[in-house]
């Protein structure tokens, strides 16, 4: 199949695969980082960071399940394999979970909404994606290089398994699968949260999509000719990419990354028709739509900065428990939770 269809083409079809199972758990899993912590914030309630918990948990058995089995390496993967700088992780994280905020959503679940008809997240999608490409490989690319100098090979893996094998001697794999296993027993405690049995279904689809990445991907890198990076999903580049191929598909050619983000839009827009909850919605309030993109602008630059956004460093990085995937995570938190109550609250003292 990859003589007849080319590796960059296959590893569309995995992004693919994934990202419509990403867009469906959006849609009818309510499946949202912003809105996970804006629950447990100012709602009381827990139900869905604990899937987005069990989801870790669960793409962490699976992860190392393959590693187990010889068929993923997580040092093939720049989250564990390359050098991490843990003042970018902050600095991006903290600036990506503000941009969310200010923006209402990420860029993952902004795709999400635009597959339900929500022209204001078309905006964002567009501002993020030019903004993470500036900060790329374009005019904010020096600054960026001189503040965070680009990771290299690292001398030894940056994963909390790794480092807690080399320092006990147990297999790596296995103390992947118990960190992961320990992840959704805490999930699944909350007894209201595991009497709904579609939070654990949700979970499962979830990190079905990342799992299939890692799979997917190191199929294609061990057996095809173009020596792919082994990547998985995530919401910031990627997004660029898929513009720049939409405007210059002939000279371009498909990847992971593309399929990953049409996929998301798809499932999202199948799940919205599924929920009857398509409908076209727009920004009616210029301040509105100038809070979402600077708010975009923000994500766009955070998620350079830390080589990650809050799926690609808060599922995919965390799967295979990278050192930057809980810092980034945790900033990513705090920027958000900072900008939640700017605009909730405000600053001012009651």
């Amino acid at each position: 199949m990859l003589d007849a269809w080319g590796d960059a083409n296959m590893a569309a079809v995995v992004g693919l695969f994934g990202g419509v199972l990403l867009g469906l758990a959006a849609r009818l899993g309510r499946f949202c980082t912003l809105g996970a912590i804006e629950d447990v914030l100012y709602g009381g309630n827990d139900s869905r960071l604990r899937i987005w918990i069990a989801a870790i948990g669960f793409a962490i058995i699976g992860s190392f399940g393959l590693m187990a089995a010889g068929v993923f390496d997580p040092t093939a993967s720049f989250y564990v394999g390359q050098t991490w700088s843990p003042v970018a992780s902050i600095a991006g994280g903290l600036l990506f979970g503000y941009g969310m905020a200010l923006a209402g959503n990420c860029g993952f679940t902004a795709l999400a909404r635009l597959g339900g008809g929500d022209l204001r997240s078309f905006v964002i999608v567009v501002v993020m994606g030019l903004a993470a490409f500036a900060t790329l490989s374009g005019p904010l690319a020096w600054i960026r290089v001189y503040l965070f100098p680009a990771p290299e090979t690292a001398a030894a893996p940056n994963g909390i398994a790794h480092f807690i094998g080399a320092a006990t001697g147990i297999s790596i794999p296995l103390i992947g699968i118990i960190i992961g296993v320990a992840a959704v027993a805490f999930a699944l405690s909350n007894r209201t949260f595991r009497t709904d049995r579609m939070n654990t279904f949700w979970s499962v689809v979830i990190a079905l999509a990342v799992v299939s990445a890692w799979a997917g991907m190191s199929f294609i890198n061990r057996t095809g000719f173009d020596d792919l990076a082994i990547v998985s999903h995530t919401f910031s580049v990627p997004i660029g990419e898929t513009m720049l191929y939409g405007m210059t598909a002939s000279g371009q050619s498909l990847s992971f990354g593309i399929g990953s983000v049409v996929g998301v839009w798809v499932g999202a827009f199948i799940g919205s028709l599924m929920k009857g909850h398509f409908r076209w919605e727009a920004c009616e309030d210029p301040r509105e739509l100038r809070r979402q993109i600077f708010g975009a602008t923000m994500m766009g630059v955070g998620a350079v900065v830390a080589i990650g956004c809050s799926i690609g460093q808060g599922l995919s990085a965390f799967s295979i428990l990278s050192f930057s995937a809980p810092v980034t995570f945790a900033a990513i938190f705090a920027g958000a939770a900072l900008g939640l109550r700017q605009l909730i609250v405000g600053f001012s003292a009651a």
